[in-house]
């Protein structure tokens, strides 16, 4: 694990992975997920990228970090990883709130991102999501971390896993939320509180841009991926089909596939020898 200071003084902590002399790829998960969230991304994309693996503020490394939390400022914590390693501008990857991390990335910074995938994730918010994520976070607050073993499973994953192993999902929800309860309310409203004027300029965003979705993702479904496709100039809407959600780890290979082959053509021929 490295870390890297931010504006505030806060160390982010991230992870460095794969191919040394690989075109850099900034990657950035979702709400309760730290770096671990791109375990079965991590020997794939390896094999040809430069991986750093961001830890928002509040889990994993960055844990420590004080409340409250700011998608802004998160954005602007992942540049801070970009200067600690050197690296002028880098493909860039986010996941449902690491995706709007990215979007601000991409409006803010877009000198800094060479190419955008965008995944599970929206451009604005919408008042039925607002109330289900305030209630995640109150049923956390109350409970703890537990409390969305089931019903947040069912938002996070498609049916098609979920009728294939049951119980075992479970433990699979633990896996990917592993924040503190204080953390995972801290992210949530992170979110809430985020500006939704981002999707105004998202026109500005110049470079390609892979929008992916699961076609039974019942937290941002299609219509928002529809949406950013039509405001980001240069992007391409992939639907994958039977995945919900958490579709990198639902459907790991095809998720991999159809990235690694959209980063494929934004990748300078040089870089794609073994």
């Amino acid at each position: 694990m490295r870390t890297a200071t931010a504006r505030d003084g806060m160390e982010i902590a991230y992870h460095v992975f794969g191919r040394a002399q690989g075109e850099p790829l900034l990657m950035v998960q979702g709400l309760g997920a730290d770096s671990r969230g791109w375990a079965l991304q991590r020997v794939p994309f390896g094999r040809r990228f430069r991986c750093i693996a961001v830890d928002n503020r509040g889990v994993g490394g960055s844990a420590g970090a004080p409340r409250p939390y700011s998608l802004v400022e998160m954005a602007e914590d992942a540049v801070a990883v970009l200067d600690a390693e050197g690296i002028e501008s880098a493909h860039l990857m986010g996941a449902s709130m690491g995706g709007a991390i990215a979007q601000f990335l991409g409006v803010e910074h877009s000198e800094r991102v060479r190419s955008l995938v965008l995944a599970c994730t929206a451009c604005k918010h919408h008042d039925w999501r607002r109330e289900l994520l305030q209630e995640w976070a109150d049923a956390v607050q109350e409970r703890g971390m537990s409390a969305l073993a089931s019903d947040g499973l069912h938002w996070l994953v498609g049916p098609r896993l979920r009728r294939r192993f049951g119980g075992w999902l479970n433990l699979m929800a633990r896996v990917l939320l592993q924040a503190s309860p204080a953390a995972f309310v801290g992210q949530v409203a992170a979110i809430l509180d985020a500006p939704d004027d981002v999707r105004f300029e998202l026109c500005r965003v110049d470079v390609p841009a892979l929008v992916i979705t699961g076609s039974q993702d019942l937290l941002t479904p299609m219509g928002d991926a529809e949406e950013l496709t039509e405001l980001i100039p240069n992007a391409t809407l992939f639907e994958l089909t039977g995945a919900g959600h958490a579709l990198m780890v639902e459907a790991p290979n095809a998720y991999n596939a159809a990235v690694l082959g959209f980063l494929k053509e934004q990748t300078a021929p040089t870089q794609l020898a073994s």
